[in-house]
């Protein structure tokens, strides 16, 4: 296994540490979805501009 060294120009001065905050209302969970329906979101959000999370969250909805 080889290293990959990081960029020179790297700058972490505005990075925090610990628990990640999360938005108020939501919970963070696993789930297990067949390919290719996370394959189906992944394509439709990449093609209106969006994000596969939320098009799921609003089919569920």
């Amino acid at each position: 296994m080889s290293v990959i060294p990081m960029k020179a120009e790297s700058d972490f001065s505005q990075t925090r540490r610990g628990a990640i905050v999360v938005e108020p209302g939501k919970t963070r969970v696993t789930i297990r979805l067949d390919n290719n329906v996370l394959d189906w979101f992944r394509k439709q959000a990449q093609e209106h501009d969006g994000n596969y999370q939320t098009a799921i969250n609003a089919a569920l909805r």
